[in-house]
């Protein structure tokens, strides 16, 4: 069985459809609950191979001042191992051509590698720096990639009424090093397995951020995207939204678009 977590921004986050598998028992423990329900999610995402969008990021300050930035994006599906993405900032000027390639894995430490055009090399993003901000955004690096399920500690909590959707909460504790979280609480629609909001805790267990996923659309009859990701900083008051366009499943790409070199030619 393929195993991806979508959110992809990418992966940072995304999302889901098929047909529902029953959930164990009602003797299951939480852990066992909650690991189903990560798989359940994670299952209804596999086999849609690749797509491309079109990301508006928006910067806020605490003051409320913004900045707009403009992405190409594109992820790749890899069977037996997280997906490949990379994200290429268009505008502005100052950060044209700025590439972002990642490589997801299950527990191995993600690969990434930052192109900067102004210095004209691609460099790599040590692990013990995962936990910092991506491009200025709320994003850290670590949520860039696929967030498979094997990634995390899963426990139930409980059922939840949020936005009028009937869900399921879970918490996920991070079992890869350098994590900048102790755990996350996550939310996901009874129905669709939807993703609606995480909850992130730092590495002292206070309340870090939060991301609400909304807008969703349905493609090629399966797949479930959001098209508004919105994360807030209740540290430093700061804000980043995503908004998501022109998302097209299965156009074709292949490992020969997500190697090192390819960052170089982004465009």
């Amino acid at each position: 069985m393929k195993n991806t977590y979508k959110s992809r921004l990418p992966g940072i986050v995304f999302v889901i459809g098929a047909l529902l598998v029953p959930l164990a028992s009602q003797a299951e423990t939480a852990e066992e609950k909650g690991l189903a329900i990560a798989m359940e999610y994670d299952k209804r995402d596999s086999g849609f191979l690749d797509l491309t969008a079109k990301m508006t990021m928006t910067l806020r300050n605490r003051q409320g001042n913004e900045t707009t930035r403009f992405i190409k994006f594109k992820t790749l599906e890899v069977p037996g191992d997280g997906d490949k993405s990379m994200s290429i900032f268009n505008t502005p000027a100052d950060i044209k051509g700025t590439a972002m390639l990642t490589f997801s894995h299950k527990l191995d430490p993600d690969d990434q590698w930052l192109y900067l055009p102004a210095l004209k090399r691609v460099k790599r993003i040590s692990s013990k720096n995962k936990s910092g901000p991506f491009m200025g955004s709320e994003f850290a690096f670590e949520d860039l990639g696929s967030q498979e399920y094997e990634k995390y500690a899963h426990k139930y909590l409980r059922d939840e009424v949020i936005d009028g959707m009937d869900s399921f909460v879970v918490e996920r504790v991070p079992q890869y090093k350098y994590t900048g979280y102790t755990r996350q609480e996550v939310w996901f629609d009874k129905k669709e397995y939807r993703l609606i909001k995480i909850v992130f805790y730092d590495r002292k267990n206070s309340l870090l951020k939060t991301l609400t996923y909304s807008d969703y659309n349905k493609y090629i009859d399966q797949y479930w995207r959001a098209g508004k990701m919105y994360v807030e900083n209740h540290q430093t008051q700061k804000s980043t939204t995503l908004l998501w366009d022109d998302i097209v499943f299965k156009t074709g790409l292949s490992k020969r678009d997500f190697d090192k070199n390819s960052l170089k030619r982004a465009r």
